[in-house]
C-alpha cells in the first residue's frame, strides 16, 4: 500500500468515525440520558445541568443541545488560537455537529427504566468518545481544555474533569432525587470503562520483530514512525538461517501503522507482541513525535541522521523550557 493510499484511507476512516462519534452521542443523550433525567459525563452533563436549571427556575425548556453548542464555540475558538492542530479544529467540529443533531433528532426514551437507561447511555456515549480519540479527534468540551492546559503548561487536568463529574452528581441529586444520581454515576463509570477499552493510545507494547531484511525493515520503520529500535543478531533454530531481531516500545494505536510498514519490506517477517507494564526512560508522544518529524529532513532515515534530528529537538525543547523558567523568575 502506497503512502499516498495510506493517507486516504487514514482520512476515510477518520471522516467515517467523526460521523459515528456525533450519531452515537445523539443515540445515548436523546434516547437513553435526558428523558431519563440521568446526566452524562463533561460538558454534555453540564449542559444537561443548564437545561433544567432554565426549566426549573426560569419556566423556560431550552435544549441540551442549544447550551452543548453555546460551551463549546468560546472553547472551540480559544482552543484554536491557542493551539491549532488538526486536533482541536475536529474536535470543534464535532462539537458543533454533535449539538446541532441533538436540537434536531427528537428526544425519545428507548427505555423508562432508569438502571438500563443510564448503563446503555453511559456505554453508547463512552463508544463515541472512544472511537473518537482514537482517530485523532475528541467530543469537543473538556477536552480541548485538557489539549490547551497540556500544551501550555504541560499538565493534566484529570482532577478537574472529575471533580465537574462529581459536581453534577451532586447537583443532580440535590434536583432531581439521589436515586438518579446513583444512577449517573452508573453511567459515568460505564462511560469511564468503554473509553478505557477503545482509546489505549496510553497503554503499551514491546514488538518483536524478527526479519531477514533487517537494515530495510529500520529504514523503512525510521520513516514512519519515531521510535528507538533495538537490534539483536538472531539465528533459526531449525534452519540455522541468521537473521535480526528487532525490538521497539511502541503503543497501541501505532501498531497498525507499524505492521504495515513491516509487510511492505518483508511479508515473511515475524511479529510477535509483548505486554508492556511500564517504561523508564523517555518515551516520545504524539506531540514530540510530530516535533521530531518537522525537524528530520527527508534525508533522515538512517540512524546518524535520526540521532542529529533527534539532537536537535532536545536543544529546542531545553531552550524552550530555559525561556519559560526566566519567565516564571523575573529576577534571572
Amino acid at each position: 500500500m502506497s503512502k499516498q493510499m495510506k493517507t486516504i484511507r487514514k482520512n476515510a476512516l477518520t471522516v467515517l468515525f467523526f460521523l459515528v462519534s456525533v450519531s452515537l452521542q445523539v443515540i445515548g443523550m436523546n434516547f437513553f440520558l435526558i428523558p431519563n433525567n440521568i446526566f452524562s459525563v463533561g460538558l454534555n452533563g453540564v449542559s444537561q445541568l443548564f437545561a433544567l436549571f432554565s426549566e426549573r427556575f426560569f419556566h423556560v425548556g431550552i435544549p441540551t443541545g442549544i447550551f452543548f453548542l453555546l460551551f463549546n464555540l468560546p472553547i472551540g475558538f480559544i482552543g484554536w488560537k491557542m493551539v491549532g492542530g488538526k486536533f482541536t479544529i475536529l474536535s470543534f467540529l464535532n462539537a458543533v455537529v454533535t449539538a446541532i443533531a441533538l436540537l434536531i433528532v427528537p428526544v425519545h426514551a428507548f427505555t423508562t427504566q432508569p438502571l438500563l437507561a443510564s448503563l446503555y447511555g453511559g456505554l453508547i456515549v463512552g463508544a463515541a468518545v472512544g472511537l473518537a480519540f482514537r482517530y485523532g479527534f475528541s467530543t469537543g468540551g473538556f477536552d480541548i481544555i485538557a489539549m490547551i492546559v497540556q500544551k501550555r503548561t504541560g499538565k493534566a487536568i484529570g482532577a478537574f474533569s472529575n471533580g465537574v463529574n462529581f459536581t453534577t452528581v451532586l447537583i443532580a441529586g440535590s434536583f432531581i432525587g439521589w436515586q438518579n444520581a446513583l444512577y449517573t454515576m452508573i453511567g459515568i463509570y460505564a462511560t469511564g470503562r468503554v473509553i478505557d477499552t477503545l482509546y489505549t493510545s496510553y497503554q503499551k507494547l514491546t514488538a518483536m520483530i524478527v526479519t531477514y531484511k533487517g537494515q530495510e525493515v529500520v529504514d523503512a520503520l525510521h520513516r514512519d514512525l519515531i521510535r528507538g529500535i533495538t537490534i539483536l543478531p538472531s539465528q533459526g533454530a531449525y534452519n540455522k538461517r541468521e537473521s535480526t531481531t528487532l525490538m521497539m516500545v511502541l503503543s497501541k494505536l501505532e501498531l497498525f501503522e507499524m505492521q504495515e510498514t513491516v509487510r511492505q519490506v518483508d511479508p515473511q517477517a515475524f511479529i510477535n507482541f509483548l505486554s508492556t507494564v511500564s517504561v523508564a526512560g523517555q518515551f516520545w508522544d504524539a506531540d514530540r513525535q510530530t516535533q521530531m518529524k518537522k525537524s528530520m529532513t527527508p534525508r533522515a532515515v538512517t540512524m546518524d541522521a535520526q540521532l542529529e534530528a533527534e539532537q536537535q529537538l532536545k536543544e529546542q525543547l531545553a531552550a524552550l523550557q530555559e525561556q519559560r523558567t526566566n519567565q516564571q523568575d523575573p529576577k534571572s
